[in-house]
């Protein structure tokens, strides 16, 4: 007679993930957006599903990009505080290289953008047009200068928030 393992005894419980709360993001891409569109503020076309910077053709619609919408409605997907002795002391040379790595990544994405810098005694906030953007000059700055980063999704809001530190 054959003996049955313990396991099979046991049946597994199903598992079911807790309930995806839908959050509204206004500034998503609407999915019945023409398949041809220029953005009139910043010129960037929507192509293939992405915006792309490149010459609009023809009879292209008009649509206006998350980034132009973000910057207008002054409503960051990202904030980058920069804070700490070090930074006092090097903030010019730390907000060249954000507008470099800004520009960089600017070519390639073109809703990733930096909204605002904004500088005083507690240090420099930069807000961004996009969670990436905010993240990649976090780990830019941290890559070049040390110091603590801290990068805070906040449970998937809306907006990124991104510390660096260093005395």
């Amino acid at each position: 007679m054959k003996v049955r393992a313990q396991s099979a005894k046991v049946r597994p419980v199903r598992w079911r993930p807790f309930p995806v709360e839908h959050i509204p993001d206004r500034y998503r891409q609407p999915a019945v957006a023409p398949a041809v569109a220029s953005c009139p503020v910043c010129h960037a076309v929507f192509m293939r599903g992405h915006w792309q910077w490149r010459a609009a053709p023809p009879g292209s619609a008009s649509l206006v990009c998350s980034a132009c919408q973000r910057i207008a409605d002054r409503v960051p997907a990202g904030r980058v505080v920069l804070d700490g002795g070090f930074e006092a002391a090097n903030r010019n040379e730390l907000i060249a290289l954000v507008r470099h790595h800004e520009a960089k990544m600017q070519t390639q994405h073109p809703m990733e953008r930096v909204m605002a810098i904004e500088s005083g005694e507690q240090g420099t906030v930069i807000t961004t047009t996009g969670s990436h953007i905010a993240r990649d000059i976090g780990n830019a700055v941290q890559h070049a200068y040390r110091g603590r980063l801290d990068i805070d999704y906040r449970n998937m809001e809306t907006e990124l928030h991104v510390h660096w530190h260093r005395d």
